[in-house]
């Protein structure tokens, strides 16, 4: 949750957000505080405060004490104090004139006999000590809900904190009912070696130790600056006209948000000029029900029977006919408020845009029909292959120039086949290339009888062999 640009510098301070010791968006400690006294002139240094403020596992937990040192303490220095049989390493938070401040606001005596001292600056050997025992705090944790979990007890450990020496441990955790845990003290007290403090804390709290994000964006209230908590109920969601949505109302904690008392001040003292006992109202069209109060504008919304349409009233109004019901008239009509918009009307423009209004469906088919027509009308492309003239059939044995279209039928003038078959003899290569025109080829005519015709070389596969579509010999 802190920014990443945090860093320690030459005097110890964090360099990174160049605010003397702290970050100035809060968000590098929980319950950070800006220390807006700093700067304030001190004409006696002997009045002045000589409590700190300490502030432990990053701002989880404050606690005031007195410093008896003659030293000088910055916010952000870390500083030993007197712990339980031991000593502790806390972070400084607040020093100055404004720990007076925090001090009357939580109840606090500054001339306390029973406050706690601060030791010494820490030094090198307490911040390695106090980084071991914070080291350890994951671990036992861990094996503390799992003790809880085997002994069946109906609480949930969300927290533990280790004294800086390791003699002390304070266990937080949440739970509906009484819970005996003496049992479970007696384990921690033989596995951990540790002096063993059981606190219980509400859910809210356990939400402000543990942190994050809120539905507005930001870091939840309970960890960054909300220390105390008040009661919330459903009724500062209705005086606020909120609808009761307990997902909508719920925090990370379970529990209705806190920042729904934030605004209840101001909504009830706006509510005050609104006229009581004004949940009906009698019509002839029927009888009128409330449903909203608007406290910007001074309107009260009420819906009729048998009618889904919102009438908006003046409060003036509402009492008038408050009034006329209680004598005994009933009016006519609400004469409800015209509500005006405060914009500016916006000025159509002189074109009109019908971009995504045009389908080009009818486009489409226009090119297509155009193709269509285009390659019916054109002429057929022949290619190397010549046009066939095709000739009666004179005889059964069909020339080379017949077509397959002159063939008699017959059972076996049905498609040749395509590979090679044990039925049929493949003669001589056929020659490559165009074949050549049947202009050239002499007159029917002309030709010789088929008697005087020399016998072709190439072997007759069958009476069913189709034509020869190679070139004849004579």
């Amino acid at each position: 949750m802190g920014c990443g640009s945090c860093g320690t510098g030459s005097t110890g301070k964090p360099g990174g957000c160049q605010s003397n010791g702290g970050c100035s968006t809060g968000g590098c400690n929980r319950l950070n505080v800006h220390d807006w006294l700093r700067d304030l002139p001190i004409d006696d240094a002997e009045s002045q405060c000589k409590v700190l403020e300490i502030s432990f596992k990053q701002g989880s937990r404050k606690e005031f004490y007195r410093n008896l040192t003659l030293q000088h303490f910055d916010k952000g220095d870390y500083v030993t104090v007197e712990g339980v049989n031991g000593f502790d390493v806390g972070e400084v938070s607040i020093t100055g004139e404004l720990v007076r401040v925090q001090m009357k606001k939580r109840g606090v005596d500054e001339f306390s006999s029973e406050m706690k001292k601060i030791l010494r600056p820490s030094n090198d050997r307490d911040v390695e000590v106090y980084k071991i025992s914070k080291s350890r705090e994951s671990e036992m944790l861990a094996k503390s809900r799992a003790h809880a979990i085997v002994l069946k007890l109906a609480m949930k450990l969300s927290e533990i904190e280790l004294q800086a020496d390791g003699k002390k441990a304070t266990f937080f955790y949440t739970a509906d009912d009484r819970v005996d845990f003496r049992e479970l003290i007696r384990i921690f007290a033989g596995e951990f070696k540790v002096k063993v403090e059981m606190r219980q804390i509400g859910i809210r709290q356990e939400a402000a130790k543990l942190g994050g994000i809120g539905s507005c964006g930001r870091e939840l209230c309970c960890s960054t600056w909300l220390h105390d908590f008040k009661s919330v109920n459903t009724t500062a969601a209705r005086y606020q006209n909120l609808s009761i949505n307990q997902t909508k109302l719920s925090g990370q904690c379970g529990r209705l948000k806190c920042c729904l008392n934030f605004e209840l001040d101001t909504y009830l003292d706006a509510l005050q000029g609104f006229p009581d006992y004004a949940d009906t109202l009698q019509t002839q069209m029927g009888q009128a029900f409330l449903i909203k109060k608007d406290i910007f504008k001074n309107l009260m919304w009420y819906t009729l029977p048998n009618n889904t349409k919102h009438f908006p009233l003046t409060i003036d109004r509402v009492k008038e006919i408050k009034n006329l019901n209680k004598q005994g008239i009933i009016v006519d009509e609400l004469e409800a408020v015209e509500l005006t918009n405060g914009k500016p009307k916006e000025v159509e423009p002189d074109f009109v845009d019908v971009v995504g209004q045009i389908s080009l469906r009818s486009l489409e088919k226009n090119d297509r029909r155009r193709r269509d027509q285009q390659r019916n009308s054109g002429p057929r492309p022949e290619g190397n292959r010549p046009q066939q003239n095709f000739r009666p059939n004179n005889g059964p044995n069909n020339g080379p120039g017949n077509g397959m279209n002159n063939r008699p039928d017959g059972p076996n003038n049905g498609p040749r086949p395509q590979g090679p078959g044990p039925s049929r003899q493949q003669g001589p290569p056929r020659p490559q290339g165009p074949r050549p025109p049947q202009n050239s080829r002499p007159p029917q005519n002309e030709r010789p009888p088929q008697s005087n015709r020399p016998s072709s070389n190439r072997p007759n596969s069958g009476p069913g062999a189709g034509p020869d579509n190679g070139p004849s010999q004579n």
